[in-house]
């Protein structure tokens, strides 16, 4: 009769009595097809009750360590392998230690360099409104998994916006849909090759160059002069697709004239396997002037891939991102990669795209484009009163091109970038220099010209606080 003494131990008695049998089936004291004492006689001889036997053997059975045959009793399973692991007394934990650092907060008060859209003008009631419709009218297709490139409705959706905005006219079958860019530069890779060379722009985001790197492909650094990436340093490098954003290039907001993008696209169209893909970084917020059209528009060999988010537009943890295939790389993406399911929830999916159909996008960018426009001309007028007139002897220079929601503070000072940050990082200022985006190590001279030139993200600033983060600022003047 198998006795075990319970009195030790953590845990409801049956949970003792299934350690004990359980280590005795391990170790082999206990063998295959061994009849085991039944309940009754178990419980009597433990002292225990039959429910505490009942759950002790239910485990075991539910595990495998023991079976039940009918009228006949419970016995101790063949287990393969010589032992499974025993139970070890006094478990201790391991000794590694996870060594994940935190980014510092470094009690920041004001930012210079925050992207984020302003949240408190997100359309709220709007958006919950339009929720509650996706649940009661489309109740049975949101527990249906979606489309790979996501649901034709939001697809339409998206088409009719990027025509009647941007002059694109686009198929809803070329858009693929999915949680942010950054998922769909590792489809773009999947779908163009690993084998191909790509150029991100130098300065450029950093991210893209990390992607490129985590995926284990190669690429180039383009760099660029006052119009945007260099199409004969391109052509040199041998690659095969070009990363761009055109039309509000960051860090340094740049906006791609016609002809570099005439001599991009001239580059594209002279081998087959050559692709640019067009980053539409901030293209819903210009303040003056029409839009110069996106390249996907000026495009007939059918060479531009065009990327766009909602995250900038509406709202950062919006993780709604998509791209336009030409229609051959289109086809090839259904044939090749349409076993990805969709990364966007069907929910989420129809919300924003009743959120575009019935015009409430329109509107919201609308107001914001003038929200913005005004805070810009808010944002500029401070600089004036603390700062000064632009000039010489104010040491400082504002470059901005009318678009994005960013523009460049350039700054007559004796100090190198990194100190002007650390500086101001002890007043609790955070501001990030437009040096902070380059990806390699560039030379002395281009170490020169790119200092002294810093990112005003006015987005998301509490402009209340602006007037004594730029007085700091000031003090940094030569």
């Amino acid at each position: 009769m198998l006795t075990y003494n319970l009195s030790n131990g953590e845990g409801p008695l049956y949970t003792r009595l299934y350690q004990h049998i359980k280590r005795d089936i391990s170790n082999g004291t206990l063998t295959p097809g061994e009849k085991l004492p039944s309940r009754r006689a178990l419980a009597e001889n433990m002292g225990v009750s039959t429910v505490t036997v009942d759950n002790a053997y239910g485990q075991l059975l539910e595990e495998g360590y023991i079976y039940a045959l009918p009228k006949k009793g419970y016995f101790v399973s063949q287990i393969s392998g010589s032992i499974i692991f025993p139970e070890v007394k006094g478990k201790k934990k391991s000794s590694s230690k996870l060594n994940f650092k935190k980014k510092a907060r470094n009690n920041i008060t004001f930012d210079f360099s925050s992207n984020k859209p302003d949240a408190d003008s997100f359309p709220f009631s709007v958006w919950a409104k339009l929720t509650r419709e996706a649940v009661s009218g489309h109740s049975d297709e949101l527990l249906k998994v979606s489309d790979y490139s996501g649901i034709y409705e939001l697809r339409s959706a998206i088409a009719a916006h990027l025509s009647s905005f941007r002059g694109m006219s686009v198929d809803p079958d070329q858009i693929i849909v999915g949680a942010g860019t950054e998922y769909l530069y590792g489809l773009l890779i999947k779908l163009l090759g690993k084998d191909k060379k790509y150029c991100i722009e130098n300065p450029g985001y950093k991210k893209i160059s990390q992607i490129y790197e985590t995926e284990g492909v190669s690429y180039y650094l383009g760099s660029m002069d006052e119009y945007g990436l260099l199409v004969s340093e391109l052509d040199r490098s041998g690659a095969d697709i070009a990363h761009i954003s055109p039309t509000h290039h960051f860090p340094t907001g740049i906006t791609m004239p016609v002809p570099r993008r005439l001599e991009l696209l001239s580059w594209a169209s002279k081998d087959s396997s050559r692709y640019i893909i067009e980053d539409d970084y901030d293209s819903e917020f210009r303040h003056k002037g029409t839009p110069i059209p996106p390249l996907q528009t000026m495009d007939s060999f059918d060479k531009v891939i065009y990327i766009n988010t909602f995250s900038k537009s509406l709202a950062s943890t919006i993780r709604i991102a998509y791209m336009v295939l030409p229609p051959h790389l289109a086809q090839l993406f259904y044939d090749k990669l349409s076993f990805y399911s969709c990364t966007v929830s069907t929910f989420d999916q129809f919300t924003l795209a009743s959120f575009i159909e019935k015009g409430y996008f329109e509107k919201h960018i609308n107001r914001m484009r003038l929200q913005y426009g005004r805070k810009r001309e808010q944002v500029l007028g401070i600089f004036e009163e603390v700062l000064g007139s632009e000039s010489k002897s104010s040491g400082y220079k504002i470059v901005e091109n009318d678009s994005g929601l960013h523009f460049i503070l350039e700054l007559n000072t004796r100090y190198k970038d990194a100190e002007i940050e650390k500086q101001l990082l002890s007043k609790s200022i955070k501001i990030s220099a437009i040096s902070d985006f380059y990806m390699d190590a560039f030379d002395a001279k281009l170490d020169a010209a790119s200092q002294g030139k810093f990112i005003i993200d006015y987005s998301n600033m509490n402009i209340a606080l602006l007037p004594d983060a730029l007085k700091e600022i000031k003090k940094l003047l030569s």
